[in-house]
């Protein structure tokens, strides 16, 4: 089970954007969430921004649509080249049929639930998702506490790719630090969101490999590594 890390440019220096990108090149992917004012209290990027940043970025873009109406925007995302969109569960209807879409497009299609959110209706549709996010904090604002109840979620989640043999990636997003990530790693996360603890380090390069060590020493069966 891999470890990948990717470090949100919600926390990055908006107006240096390019060169934020450059000092994070070392990590897995770069997050990127999109905002709208409707779904969650907050007003980030779109479109147009997203399509700007492929063309620049030396990492894959893994897009989250805190977003309504996924099924209207989340393709256009898809096309102008984003690695990974990820829409919520509870702004949908239809996941199965907007993920479909998304993967038809190119995409890697994943899914989020904020931390209230059930995950038992998703369990037996694991195979639709290439990712599942796990909210571990509510969505809206970087910065804020992790909360450490969501994981009983994201181990049910572990179990069930493990018995499905399926390649679902689990990632988290929310408060991630050096110290939390052992705790989602140890609940079967192998995808990390990491926002203000990269971007506020002195050397996003190193807090980059020490996230990724404190996850793969703490990870979920971490007696049977592997690459």
């Amino acid at each position: 089970m891999a470890t990948r890390i990717s470090p949100s440019i919600l926390a990055a220096d908006f107006a240096n954007l390019e060169r934020e990108l450059g000092r994070i090149r070392s990590a897995d992917l770069v997050h990127v969430d999109i905002m709208d004012n409707h779904f969650v209290p907050n007003l980030t990027f779109g479109l147009g921004m997203v399509e700007r940043l492929q063309q620049v970025s030396p990492l894959p873009l893994d897009v989250h649509l805190m977003i309504d109406d996924p099924e209207r925007w989340a393709p256009g995302y898809a096309e102008v080249g984003a690695y990974s969109v990820t829409f919520h569960a509870e702004a949908t209807a239809e996941p199965v049929a907007l993920a479909r879409r998304l993967r038809q497009i190119g995409a890697r299609a994943g899914i989020a639930l904020k931390p209230g959110t059930d995950v038992a209706p998703y369990l037996d549709l694991l195979g639709e998702f290439d990712q599942v996010l796990v909210m571990t904090v509510e969505p809206g604002f970087g910065g804020q506490s992790f909360i450490e109840s969501t994981m009983p979620k994201l181990a049910q989640l572990r179990t069930a790719v493990q018995q499905s043999g399926l390649d679902v990636w689990l990632q988290v997003d929310g408060g991630v630090t050096a110290q939390t990530i052992e705790i989602a790693a140890a609940a079967g996360a192998d995808t990390f969101v990491a926002g203000s603890s990269v971007f506020g380090a002195e050397n996003p390069a190193a807090q980059i490999s020490l996230l990724r060590q404190r996850a793969a020493s703490h990870r979920h069966g971490a007696g049977n590594l592997e690459s």
